[in-house]
Protein backbone atom coordinates (compact mmCIF):
# COMPACT_ATOMS: atom_id res chain seq x y z
CA UNK A 1 0.00 0.00 0.00
CA UNK A 2 1.48 3.54 -0.67
CA UNK A 3 2.43 5.50 2.40
CA UNK A 4 0.08 8.06 0.98
CA UNK A 5 -2.83 5.87 1.62
CA UNK A 6 -2.67 4.94 4.84
CA UNK A 7 -5.51 5.20 6.74
CA UNK A 8 -5.35 7.38 10.36
CA UNK A 9 -7.59 9.33 12.06
CA UNK A 10 -10.80 8.27 10.55
CA UNK A 11 -13.40 7.12 13.41
CA UNK A 12 -14.17 3.57 12.63
CA UNK A 13 -17.23 1.66 11.37
CA UNK A 14 -20.17 2.10 14.23
CA UNK A 15 -21.92 -1.15 14.07
CA UNK A 16 -22.75 -3.71 17.19
CA UNK A 17 -24.70 -1.54 18.98
CA UNK A 18 -27.69 -2.12 20.83
CA UNK A 19 -30.18 1.21 19.67
CA UNK A 20 -32.41 0.46 22.29
CA UNK A 21 -30.02 1.24 24.76
CA UNK A 22 -30.41 4.59 25.29
CA UNK A 23 -31.54 6.06 29.04
CA UNK A 24 -33.92 8.52 27.66
CA UNK A 25 -35.80 5.78 25.94
CA UNK A 26 -35.98 2.72 28.58
CA UNK A 27 -36.78 5.49 31.36
CA UNK A 28 -39.76 6.31 29.53
CA UNK A 29 -40.61 2.74 28.47
CA UNK A 30 -40.63 2.03 32.51
CA UNK A 31 -42.35 4.98 33.51
CA UNK A 32 -45.37 4.28 31.26
CA UNK A 33 -46.07 1.13 32.11
CA UNK A 34 -44.10 -1.17 29.29
CA UNK A 35 -40.80 -2.27 31.67
CA UNK A 36 -42.31 -5.76 30.78
CA UNK A 37 -40.78 -5.19 27.49
CA UNK A 38 -37.58 -4.27 27.76
CA UNK A 39 -36.34 -7.17 26.69
CA UNK A 40 -38.12 -7.39 23.48
CA UNK A 41 -36.98 -4.22 22.93
CA UNK A 42 -33.38 -4.75 23.43
CA UNK A 43 -33.11 -7.61 20.98
CA UNK A 44 -34.57 -5.40 18.34
CA UNK A 45 -32.31 -2.37 19.56
CA UNK A 46 -29.39 -5.19 19.07
CA UNK A 47 -30.55 -6.25 15.39
CA UNK A 48 -31.16 -2.38 14.64
CA UNK A 49 -27.32 -1.75 15.00
CA UNK A 50 -25.69 -4.78 13.63
CA UNK A 51 -24.16 -4.69 10.12
CA UNK A 52 -26.68 -6.25 8.97
CA UNK A 53 -29.61 -4.47 9.47
CA UNK A 54 -27.93 -1.44 8.58
CA UNK A 55 -27.13 -2.80 5.08
CA UNK A 56 -30.17 -3.61 4.48
CA UNK A 57 -31.54 -0.55 4.98
CA UNK A 58 -28.79 1.25 3.11
CA UNK A 59 -29.34 -1.38 0.26
CA UNK A 60 -32.93 -0.67 0.55
CA UNK A 61 -32.76 2.82 -0.15
CA UNK A 62 -30.27 2.98 -2.70
CA UNK A 63 -32.50 0.45 -4.73
CA UNK A 64 -35.77 2.47 -5.00
CA UNK A 65 -39.00 0.52 -5.98
CA UNK A 66 -39.78 0.11 -9.39
CA UNK A 67 -43.24 0.15 -10.92
CA UNK A 68 -44.33 -2.60 -13.47
CA UNK A 69 -47.89 -1.31 -15.20
CA UNK A 70 -47.80 -4.17 -17.71
CA UNK A 71 -46.69 -8.04 -18.01
CA UNK A 72 -44.37 -9.11 -21.13
CA UNK A 73 -47.68 -10.19 -22.88
CA UNK A 74 -49.31 -6.35 -22.46
CA UNK A 75 -51.77 -7.56 -18.94
CA UNK A 76 -52.38 -4.42 -17.10
CA UNK A 77 -50.72 -5.58 -13.45
CA UNK A 78 -50.00 -2.57 -11.68
CA UNK A 79 -47.32 -3.86 -9.17
CA UNK A 80 -44.51 -2.45 -7.61
CA UNK A 81 -41.16 -4.65 -7.28
CA UNK A 82 -38.91 -4.02 -4.28
CA UNK A 83 -35.12 -4.85 -3.26
CA UNK A 84 -35.01 -8.18 -1.10
CA UNK A 85 -34.08 -6.32 1.81
CA UNK A 86 -37.26 -3.96 1.81
CA UNK A 87 -38.99 -7.56 2.68
CA UNK A 88 -36.25 -8.36 5.34
CA UNK A 89 -37.27 -5.17 7.06
CA UNK A 90 -40.73 -5.70 6.99
CA UNK A 91 -40.66 -8.92 8.10
CA UNK A 92 -38.92 -7.60 11.61
CA UNK A 93 -41.26 -5.16 11.98
CA UNK A 94 -44.34 -6.56 11.39
CA UNK A 95 -42.73 -9.70 13.30
CA UNK A 96 -42.54 -7.48 15.98
CA UNK A 97 -45.64 -6.01 16.45
CA UNK A 98 -45.24 -2.17 14.94
CA UNK A 99 -47.85 -2.62 12.93
CA UNK A 100 -50.82 -3.64 15.15
CA UNK A 101 -49.78 -5.53 18.14
CA UNK A 102 -51.80 -3.13 20.53
CA UNK A 103 -54.91 -4.29 18.71
CA UNK A 104 -54.44 -7.82 19.69
CA UNK A 105 -52.13 -7.06 23.09
CA UNK A 106 -54.49 -5.89 25.73
CA UNK A 107 -51.58 -5.69 28.13
CA UNK A 108 -51.29 -2.13 30.07
CA UNK A 109 -48.32 -0.46 27.73
CA UNK A 110 -48.79 -1.75 24.59
CA UNK A 111 -49.14 1.05 22.65
CA UNK A 112 -45.65 2.18 24.29
CA UNK A 113 -44.04 -0.64 23.99
CA UNK A 114 -45.12 -0.57 19.86
CA UNK A 115 -43.58 3.49 20.11
CA UNK A 116 -40.09 2.45 21.39
CA UNK A 117 -40.18 -0.19 18.62
CA UNK A 118 -40.93 2.08 16.11
CA UNK A 119 -37.89 4.43 17.69
CA UNK A 120 -35.90 1.77 17.55
CA UNK A 121 -36.29 0.27 14.59
CA UNK A 122 -36.60 3.29 12.96
CA UNK A 123 -32.80 3.86 13.08
CA UNK A 124 -32.56 1.59 10.19
CA UNK A 125 -34.62 2.51 7.32
CA UNK A 126 -37.32 4.98 8.02
CA UNK A 127 -38.99 4.32 4.62
CA UNK A 128 -40.62 0.77 4.83
CA UNK A 129 -42.39 2.14 8.62
CA UNK A 130 -44.73 4.01 6.57
CA UNK A 131 -47.03 1.23 5.34
CA UNK A 132 -46.26 -0.04 8.50
CA UNK A 133 -47.43 2.92 10.43
CA UNK A 134 -50.53 3.10 8.52
CA UNK A 135 -51.57 -0.32 9.57
CA UNK A 136 -51.18 0.46 13.07
CA UNK A 137 -53.64 3.91 11.89
CA UNK A 138 -56.32 2.01 10.19
CA UNK A 139 -57.69 0.18 12.67
CA UNK A 140 -59.36 2.75 14.30
CA UNK A 141 -60.93 4.27 11.96
CA UNK A 142 -62.06 0.73 10.58
CA UNK A 143 -63.74 0.56 13.52
CA UNK A 144 -66.65 2.64 12.26
CA UNK A 145 -67.88 0.11 10.72
CA UNK A 146 -68.14 -3.49 13.20
CA UNK A 147 -68.27 -5.44 9.98
CA UNK A 148 -65.70 -4.74 8.02
CA UNK A 149 -63.70 -4.70 11.43
CA UNK A 150 -64.55 -8.28 12.30
CA UNK A 151 -63.04 -9.32 9.34
CA UNK A 152 -59.50 -7.28 8.29
CA UNK A 153 -58.81 -6.03 12.22
CA UNK A 154 -56.96 -9.85 12.80
CA UNK A 155 -55.22 -9.57 9.26
CA UNK A 156 -54.05 -6.51 10.10
CA UNK A 157 -52.50 -6.74 13.13
CA UNK A 158 -51.01 -10.72 12.69
CA UNK A 159 -47.49 -11.15 13.24
CA UNK A 160 -47.38 -12.49 9.88
CA UNK A 161 -45.70 -10.28 6.91
CA UNK A 162 -47.80 -11.54 3.43
CA UNK A 163 -46.55 -9.71 0.84
CA UNK A 164 -48.32 -10.11 -2.82
CA UNK A 165 -51.64 -9.55 -4.40
CA UNK A 166 -54.15 -11.53 -3.09
CA UNK A 167 -57.55 -11.76 -2.01
CA UNK A 168 -57.95 -10.29 1.31
CA UNK A 169 -59.39 -12.83 3.57
CA UNK A 170 -57.33 -15.57 1.77
CA UNK A 171 -54.06 -13.85 3.37
CA UNK A 172 -52.51 -14.38 6.36
CA UNK A 173 -51.81 -10.83 7.05
CA UNK A 174 -52.43 -7.57 5.93
CA UNK A 175 -50.78 -4.08 5.15
CA UNK A 176 -52.99 -1.15 5.06
CA UNK A 177 -52.23 2.27 2.72
CA UNK A 178 -54.33 6.07 2.94
CA UNK A 179 -55.14 7.38 -0.16
CA UNK A 180 -56.69 11.14 0.32
CA UNK A 181 -55.04 13.80 -0.89
CA UNK A 182 -55.99 15.48 -4.45
CA UNK A 183 -54.05 17.71 -6.96
CA UNK A 184 -56.24 19.99 -6.83
CA UNK A 185 -56.34 20.49 -3.10
CA UNK A 186 -53.54 18.39 -0.71
CA UNK A 187 -54.34 18.72 2.66
CA UNK A 188 -57.99 20.89 2.14
CA UNK A 189 -59.29 17.14 1.49
CA UNK A 190 -62.90 18.94 1.50
CA UNK A 191 -62.24 19.78 -2.25
CA UNK A 192 -61.81 15.95 -3.22
CA UNK A 193 -63.59 15.20 -6.49
CA UNK A 194 -63.26 11.62 -6.63
CA UNK A 195 -66.76 9.89 -6.97
CA UNK A 196 -67.95 7.36 -5.11
CA UNK A 197 -71.57 5.67 -7.13
CA UNK A 198 -73.25 3.11 -5.07
CA UNK A 199 -73.66 -0.23 -6.98
CA UNK A 200 -77.13 -1.30 -5.27
CA UNK A 201 -75.18 -4.52 -3.62
CA UNK A 202 -73.64 -2.98 -0.72
CA UNK A 203 -70.23 -1.36 -2.40
CA UNK A 204 -69.17 1.76 -4.49
CA UNK A 205 -67.93 2.33 -7.41
CA UNK A 206 -64.71 5.07 -6.99
CA UNK A 207 -63.90 7.46 -9.88
CA UNK A 208 -61.07 9.99 -10.10
CA UNK A 209 -56.96 10.79 -9.23
CA UNK A 210 -55.32 10.62 -6.62
CA UNK A 211 -52.47 12.95 -6.43
CA UNK A 212 -50.16 10.98 -3.69
CA UNK A 213 -50.68 7.51 -2.60
CA UNK A 214 -48.12 5.97 -0.58
CA UNK A 215 -47.34 2.22 -0.36
CA UNK A 216 -49.58 1.25 -3.30
CA UNK A 217 -48.83 -2.20 -2.59
CA UNK A 218 -51.09 -2.38 0.40
CA UNK A 219 -53.98 -4.67 0.41
CA UNK A 220 -56.50 -2.49 1.60
CA UNK A 221 -56.68 1.44 1.32
CA UNK A 222 -58.66 3.98 2.89
CA UNK A 223 -59.47 6.80 0.74
CA UNK A 224 -62.01 9.71 0.30
CA UNK A 225 -64.61 10.37 -2.16
CA UNK A 226 -67.63 12.30 -2.64
CA UNK A 227 -70.55 9.83 -2.26
CA UNK A 228 -74.05 11.27 -2.78
CA UNK A 229 -74.48 12.28 0.97
CA UNK A 230 -71.23 13.79 0.88
CA UNK A 231 -67.38 13.05 1.35
CA UNK A 232 -67.23 9.94 2.66
CA UNK A 233 -64.80 6.95 3.66
CA UNK A 234 -63.97 3.91 1.80
CA UNK A 235 -62.29 0.60 2.39
CA UNK A 236 -60.81 -0.26 -1.12
CA UNK A 237 -58.79 -3.31 -1.25
CA UNK A 238 -56.30 -4.34 -4.65
CA UNK A 239 -58.13 -7.37 -4.98
CA UNK A 240 -61.83 -8.38 -5.02
CA UNK A 241 -62.98 -11.68 -3.48
CA UNK A 242 -63.87 -13.37 -6.38
CA UNK A 243 -59.65 -12.63 -7.33
CA UNK A 244 -60.04 -10.50 -9.55
CA UNK A 245 -57.60 -7.19 -9.16
CA UNK A 246 -59.95 -4.08 -8.65
CA UNK A 247 -59.74 -1.35 -10.91
CA UNK A 248 -56.96 0.58 -9.14
CA UNK A 249 -54.27 2.01 -11.85
CA UNK A 250 -51.02 3.34 -10.56
CA UNK A 251 -49.77 5.87 -12.82
CA UNK A 252 -46.38 6.82 -11.53
CA UNK A 253 -43.93 6.60 -8.71
CA UNK A 254 -42.92 10.05 -6.95
CA UNK A 255 -39.55 10.68 -7.55
CA UNK A 256 -38.68 11.77 -4.04
CA UNK A 257 -36.55 14.06 -1.74
CA UNK A 258 -36.38 10.96 0.77
CA UNK A 259 -37.67 8.21 1.72
CA UNK A 260 -36.79 6.48 -1.33
CA UNK A 261 -37.32 3.12 0.17
CA UNK A 262 -40.77 3.33 -0.43
CA UNK A 263 -42.85 3.78 -3.46
CA UNK A 264 -45.30 6.74 -3.16
CA UNK A 265 -47.30 7.06 -6.45
CA UNK A 266 -50.06 8.49 -8.34
CA UNK A 267 -53.23 6.15 -8.82
CA UNK A 268 -56.38 6.12 -10.62
CA UNK A 269 -59.76 5.16 -9.86
CA UNK A 270 -61.46 3.41 -12.24
CA UNK A 271 -64.48 2.56 -11.02
CA UNK A 272 -62.54 0.38 -8.37
CA UNK A 273 -65.12 -0.96 -5.66
CA UNK A 274 -64.98 0.10 -1.89
CA UNK A 275 -66.83 -0.56 1.23
CA UNK A 276 -68.34 2.59 2.93
CA UNK A 277 -66.72 3.23 6.36
CA UNK A 278 -69.23 4.94 9.09
CA UNK A 279 -71.55 7.53 7.71
CA UNK A 280 -72.08 8.80 4.22
CA UNK A 281 -70.99 12.73 4.79
CA UNK A 282 -68.72 11.71 7.83
CA UNK A 283 -65.62 10.99 5.82
CA UNK A 284 -63.51 13.41 7.45
CA UNK A 285 -64.48 12.48 10.71
CA UNK A 286 -63.61 8.80 9.81
CA UNK A 287 -60.49 9.26 8.60
CA UNK A 288 -59.09 11.71 11.12
CA UNK A 289 -59.44 8.68 13.49
CA UNK A 290 -56.24 7.05 11.09
CA UNK A 291 -54.34 10.71 10.89
CA UNK A 292 -54.50 11.35 14.80
CA UNK A 293 -52.98 7.99 15.18
CA UNK A 294 -50.21 8.78 11.91
CA UNK A 295 -49.11 11.68 14.35
CA UNK A 296 -47.88 9.67 17.57
CA UNK A 297 -45.57 8.12 14.69
CA UNK A 298 -44.30 11.45 12.84
CA UNK A 299 -43.49 12.38 16.39
CA UNK A 300 -41.27 9.36 17.05
CA UNK A 301 -39.90 8.89 14.01
CA UNK A 302 -38.57 12.35 14.02
CA UNK A 303 -37.14 11.85 17.93
CA UNK A 304 -35.57 8.31 16.38
CA UNK A 305 -34.04 10.57 13.48
CA UNK A 306 -32.67 12.63 16.40
CA UNK A 307 -31.28 9.99 17.97
CA UNK A 308 -29.80 8.36 15.34
CA UNK A 309 -27.74 11.43 13.87
CA UNK A 310 -26.74 12.15 17.96
CA UNK A 311 -25.51 8.43 18.09
CA UNK A 312 -23.25 9.57 14.48
CA UNK A 313 -22.00 12.72 15.72
CA UNK A 314 -21.35 11.73 19.19
CA UNK A 315 -19.31 8.44 17.54
CA UNK A 316 -17.07 10.53 14.97
CA UNK A 317 -16.36 13.33 17.69
CA UNK A 318 -15.04 10.39 19.93
CA UNK A 319 -12.46 9.46 17.34
CA UNK A 320 -11.60 12.32 14.92
CA UNK A 321 -8.67 14.36 16.44
CA UNK A 322 -8.33 17.83 15.44
CA UNK A 323 -5.61 20.91 16.43
CA UNK A 324 -4.02 18.51 18.59
CA UNK A 325 -7.39 17.09 20.92
CA UNK A 326 -10.40 14.98 20.11
CA UNK A 327 -12.89 16.57 18.85
CA UNK A 328 -15.47 15.75 21.71
CA UNK A 329 -12.92 17.71 24.25
CA UNK A 330 -12.99 20.75 21.99
CA UNK A 331 -15.39 23.37 24.01
CA UNK A 332 -17.26 24.31 20.99
CA UNK A 333 -17.68 21.24 19.76
CA UNK A 334 -18.99 20.04 23.04
CA UNK A 335 -21.58 22.60 23.11
CA UNK A 336 -22.99 21.82 19.26
CA UNK A 337 -23.17 18.16 20.79
CA UNK A 338 -24.69 18.78 24.39
CA UNK A 339 -27.29 20.68 22.17
CA UNK A 340 -27.84 17.88 19.76
CA UNK A 341 -28.67 15.76 22.86
CA UNK A 342 -30.90 18.04 24.34
CA UNK A 343 -33.02 18.09 21.49
CA UNK A 344 -33.23 14.72 20.92
CA UNK A 345 -33.85 13.56 24.70
CA UNK A 346 -36.49 15.94 24.75
CA UNK A 347 -38.57 14.72 21.52
CA UNK A 348 -37.98 11.35 23.29
CA UNK A 349 -39.27 12.08 26.14
CA UNK A 350 -42.62 13.83 24.67
CA UNK A 351 -42.91 11.02 22.27
CA UNK A 352 -42.90 8.36 24.99
CA UNK A 353 -45.21 10.13 26.92
CA UNK A 354 -47.91 10.72 24.79
CA UNK A 355 -47.56 7.01 23.62
CA UNK A 356 -49.01 6.83 27.44
CA UNK A 357 -51.45 8.91 26.69
CA UNK A 358 -52.61 6.89 24.03
CA UNK A 359 -52.42 4.13 25.95
CA UNK A 360 -54.38 5.25 28.84
CA UNK A 361 -56.94 7.37 26.60
CA UNK A 362 -57.75 3.44 24.87
CA UNK A 363 -58.44 2.20 28.41
CA UNK A 364 -61.07 4.91 28.75
CA UNK A 365 -58.97 7.62 30.59
CA UNK A 366 -60.55 10.94 29.38
CA UNK A 367 -58.02 13.65 30.94
CA UNK A 368 -55.69 11.53 29.37
CA UNK A 369 -57.71 11.32 25.90
CA UNK A 370 -57.86 15.50 26.44
CA UNK A 371 -53.66 15.45 26.88
CA UNK A 372 -53.34 13.08 23.56
CA UNK A 373 -55.29 15.35 21.54
CA UNK A 374 -53.73 18.31 22.17
CA UNK A 375 -49.91 17.35 22.91
CA UNK A 376 -49.79 15.39 19.78
CA UNK A 377 -50.84 18.35 17.90
CA UNK A 378 -48.13 20.61 19.10
CA UNK A 379 -45.48 17.99 19.62
CA UNK A 380 -46.06 16.98 15.87
CA UNK A 381 -45.46 20.56 14.71
CA UNK A 382 -42.48 21.32 16.95
CA UNK A 383 -40.44 18.00 17.10
CA UNK A 384 -41.24 17.52 13.42
CA UNK A 385 -40.24 21.09 12.30
CA UNK A 386 -36.50 20.74 14.28
CA UNK A 387 -35.65 17.24 12.42
CA UNK A 388 -34.12 18.72 9.55
CA UNK A 389 -32.12 21.85 11.52
CA UNK A 390 -31.10 18.58 13.37
CA UNK A 391 -30.48 16.71 10.72
CA UNK A 392 -28.20 18.96 9.12
CA UNK A 393 -25.72 20.34 12.42
CA UNK A 394 -25.32 16.35 12.95
CA UNK A 395 -24.18 15.96 9.42
CA UNK A 396 -21.54 18.78 10.01
CA UNK A 397 -20.38 17.30 13.08
CA UNK A 398 -18.33 14.72 10.72
CA UNK A 399 -17.66 17.59 8.09
CA UNK A 400 -16.90 15.99 4.50
CA UNK A 401 -17.58 12.70 5.59
CA UNK A 402 -21.07 13.06 6.84
CA UNK A 403 -21.55 14.43 3.22
CA UNK A 404 -20.81 11.82 1.12
CA UNK A 405 -23.63 8.95 0.98
CA UNK A 406 -20.87 6.18 2.13
CA UNK A 407 -21.68 7.68 5.93
CA UNK A 408 -25.60 7.36 5.49
CA UNK A 409 -25.97 10.90 6.91
CA UNK A 410 -27.20 12.18 3.33
CA UNK A 411 -29.74 9.70 3.76
CA UNK A 412 -31.04 11.18 7.57
CA UNK A 413 -31.11 14.47 5.88
CA UNK A 414 -33.23 13.71 3.39
CA UNK A 415 -35.86 11.95 5.16
CA UNK A 416 -36.32 14.73 8.08
CA UNK A 417 -38.41 17.04 6.15
CA UNK A 418 -41.25 14.11 5.90
CA UNK A 419 -42.82 13.71 9.04
CA UNK A 420 -43.55 17.75 9.15
CA UNK A 421 -45.15 17.39 5.88
CA UNK A 422 -46.85 13.88 6.37
CA UNK A 423 -50.80 14.45 6.81
CA UNK A 424 -50.59 18.30 6.95
CA UNK A 425 -47.37 20.30 6.65
CA UNK A 426 -46.51 22.80 9.80
CA UNK A 427 -48.98 25.17 8.94
CA UNK A 428 -51.70 22.37 9.09
CA UNK A 429 -50.68 21.18 12.69
CA UNK A 430 -50.61 24.42 14.31
CA UNK A 431 -53.87 25.11 13.14
CA UNK A 432 -54.94 22.01 14.26
CA UNK A 433 -53.60 22.52 17.20
CA UNK A 434 -56.09 25.76 17.37
CA UNK A 435 -59.06 24.27 16.46
CA UNK A 436 -58.93 21.48 19.21
CA UNK A 437 -58.46 23.96 21.65
CA UNK A 438 -61.43 25.88 20.49
CA UNK A 439 -63.98 23.04 19.70
CA UNK A 440 -62.98 21.63 23.40
CA UNK A 441 -61.45 24.27 25.49
CA UNK A 442 -60.96 21.51 27.85
CA UNK A 443 -57.98 20.04 26.06
CA UNK A 444 -56.30 23.76 27.48
CA UNK A 445 -56.77 22.93 31.07
CA UNK A 446 -55.63 19.48 30.69
CA UNK A 447 -52.15 20.63 28.80
CA UNK A 448 -52.02 22.84 31.74
CA UNK A 449 -52.61 19.88 33.95
CA UNK A 450 -49.68 18.35 32.72
CA UNK A 451 -47.15 21.28 32.48
CA UNK A 452 -48.13 22.83 35.70
CA UNK A 453 -47.27 19.17 37.70
CA UNK A 454 -43.29 20.95 37.46
CA UNK A 455 -44.56 23.97 39.04
CA UNK A 456 -41.77 25.95 40.85
CA UNK A 457 -39.14 23.60 39.68
CA UNK A 458 -37.33 25.91 37.46
CA UNK A 459 -38.58 29.61 37.79
CA UNK A 460 -37.73 29.88 33.43
CA UNK A 461 -40.20 27.02 32.84
CA UNK A 462 -42.57 28.58 35.54
CA UNK A 463 -42.28 32.11 33.25
CA UNK A 464 -42.62 31.04 30.20
CA UNK A 465 -45.82 28.82 31.13
CA UNK A 466 -47.58 32.08 32.41
CA UNK A 467 -46.25 33.92 29.39
CA UNK A 468 -48.47 31.25 26.99
CA UNK A 469 -51.60 31.37 29.46
CA UNK A 470 -51.17 35.35 28.85
CA UNK A 471 -51.18 34.89 25.27
CA UNK A 472 -53.82 32.43 25.04
CA UNK A 473 -56.04 34.77 26.59
CA UNK A 474 -56.15 36.94 23.66
CA UNK A 475 -57.36 35.06 20.53
CA UNK A 476 -58.05 38.09 18.34
CA UNK A 477 -55.23 37.77 16.06
CA UNK A 478 -54.28 33.71 17.25
CA UNK A 479 -54.29 32.38 14.08
CA UNK A 480 -51.60 34.57 12.57
CA UNK A 481 -49.41 33.66 15.84
CA UNK A 482 -50.46 30.21 15.87
CA UNK A 483 -47.07 28.98 14.78
CA UNK A 484 -45.27 30.87 18.13
CA UNK A 485 -47.77 29.95 20.13
CA UNK A 486 -47.84 26.23 19.52
CA UNK A 487 -43.99 26.58 19.62
CA UNK A 488 -44.22 27.60 22.78
CA UNK A 489 -46.86 24.80 23.92
CA UNK A 490 -44.36 22.23 22.97
CA UNK A 491 -41.02 23.95 24.59
CA UNK A 492 -42.97 24.48 27.84
CA UNK A 493 -44.46 20.61 27.89
CA UNK A 494 -40.92 19.26 27.11
CA UNK A 495 -39.36 21.73 29.80
CA UNK A 496 -42.12 20.08 31.93
CA UNK A 497 -41.71 16.64 31.44
CA UNK A 498 -37.36 16.89 31.60
CA UNK A 499 -37.82 18.16 34.83
CA UNK A 500 -40.56 15.91 36.36
CA UNK A 501 -38.99 12.64 34.43
CA UNK A 502 -35.35 13.08 32.65
CA UNK A 503 -32.60 13.85 34.08
CA UNK A 504 -31.31 16.96 36.12
CA UNK A 505 -28.71 18.21 33.60
CA UNK A 506 -30.78 18.15 30.59
CA UNK A 507 -33.81 19.89 32.54
CA UNK A 508 -31.30 22.72 33.18
CA UNK A 509 -29.66 22.51 30.06
CA UNK A 510 -33.26 22.74 28.32
CA UNK A 511 -34.63 25.64 30.29
CA UNK A 512 -31.31 27.62 30.37
CA UNK A 513 -31.56 27.51 26.37
CA UNK A 514 -34.96 27.09 25.10
CA UNK A 515 -37.07 29.08 27.61
CA UNK A 516 -34.77 31.74 28.33
CA UNK A 517 -33.79 34.83 26.70
CA UNK A 518 -30.24 33.64 25.38
CA UNK A 519 -31.09 30.77 22.66
CA UNK A 520 -29.83 31.13 20.22
CA UNK A 521 -30.68 30.42 16.97
CA UNK A 522 -28.57 27.78 15.55
CA UNK A 523 -27.51 24.50 17.84
CA UNK A 524 -24.45 24.69 19.60
CA UNK A 525 -25.14 28.09 21.37
CA UNK A 526 -26.01 26.45 25.04
CA UNK A 527 -24.78 29.03 27.63
CA UNK A 528 -22.09 28.79 30.16
CA UNK A 529 -23.08 26.09 33.27
CA UNK A 530 -24.38 23.66 31.11
CA UNK A 531 -23.09 19.83 32.64
CA UNK A 532 -22.24 19.35 28.75
CA UNK A 533 -20.07 15.89 29.95
CA UNK A 534 -22.83 14.34 31.56
CA UNK A 535 -25.38 15.29 28.72
CA UNK A 536 -22.64 13.62 25.84
CA UNK A 537 -22.21 10.75 28.31
CA UNK A 538 -26.00 9.94 28.38
CA UNK A 539 -25.92 10.38 24.42
CA UNK A 540 -22.72 7.70 23.65
CA UNK A 541 -23.84 4.59 21.46
CA UNK A 542 -23.42 1.32 24.25
CA UNK A 543 -21.81 -1.67 23.04
CA UNK A 544 -20.47 -1.17 19.84
CA UNK A 545 -18.04 -3.38 18.08
CA UNK A 546 -14.99 -0.27 16.52
CA UNK A 547 -14.05 -1.94 13.81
Amino acid sequence: MAPTHEVTNQAPLLTGYDVAAYPALLEGLRREGAAWAEDELHALGSLAGSEQAQEWARLAEQNPPVLRTHDRYGHRVDEVEFHPHWHDLMKVAVANGLHGAPWRDERVGAHVTRAAKMFVWGQTDPGHLCPVSMTYAAVPALRAEPELARLYEPLLASSVYDFGLREPSGKRGLIAGMSMTEKQGGSDVRANTTRAVPTGDGHYALTGHKWFTSAPMSDVFLTLAQAPGGLSCFLVPRVLPDGTRNAIRLQRLKDKLGNRSNASSEIEYEGALGRLVGEEGRGVATIIRMVNMTRLDCAVGSAAGMRHGVVQAVHHATHRRAFGHLLVDQPLMTNVLADLAIEAEAATVAGMRLAGAVDRAAAGDRDEELLRRIGLAVTKYWVCKRAPAHAAEALECLGGNGYVEESGMPRLYRESPLPSIWEGSGNVAALDALRAMARQPETVDAFFGEVEQAAGADRRLDAATARLRKDLAHLDDIQYRARRIVETMALVLQGSLLHRHGHPSVADAFCASRLDNDWGISFGTLPLGVDTTTIIDRARPTGADRQ
